[in-house]
């Protein structure tokens, strides 16, 4: 019982484990392919806004499986990431549908509009 309660206010723990696995995936890459691995997952991290942790780990997963295959062949970065890296970041994030913060807020600013309507209409 005392896992699943656990879970309810941390979150899941075979998530908390897989992201372990995948940092570690993350720190082997060899360089330039670590920094650059490193600078485009904390930009998802901080910029992708997803909430749900499916979706994180499968694009994490899908990014970390990405920088390990261009290691191996040696492809250049630039063949990687494209002239512009934040474009290519944010197409990278587009590609999975998840939870947003966003979404949250974004309800929030409908109910609350839609509330002031009712409250207006009723006062007419």
């Amino acid at each position: 019982m005392a896992p699943k309660w656990i879970e309810l206010v941390t979150g899941s723990l075979e998530q908390k484990k897989q992201y372990r696995q995948l940092k570690a995936r993350l720190e082997a890459l060899p360089e330039p392919y670590n920094s650059v691995a490193k600078a485009v997952n904390r930009y998802l991290m901080y910029n992708g806004g997803i909430v749900d942790g499916d979706t994180i780990m499968t694009m994490m997963g899908d990014f970390v499986d990405l920088f390990e295959r261009a290691a191996t062949d040696s492809t250049p970065i630039r063949e990687i990431v494209g002239d512009d890296p934040v474009e290519f970041a944010d197409e990278f994030a587009a590609a999975y549908v998840g939870t947003r913060w966003i979404d949250k807020e974004r309800a929030r600013l409908t109910e609350a509009v839609e509330a002031a309507e009712r409250a207006q209409e009723k006062e007419s």
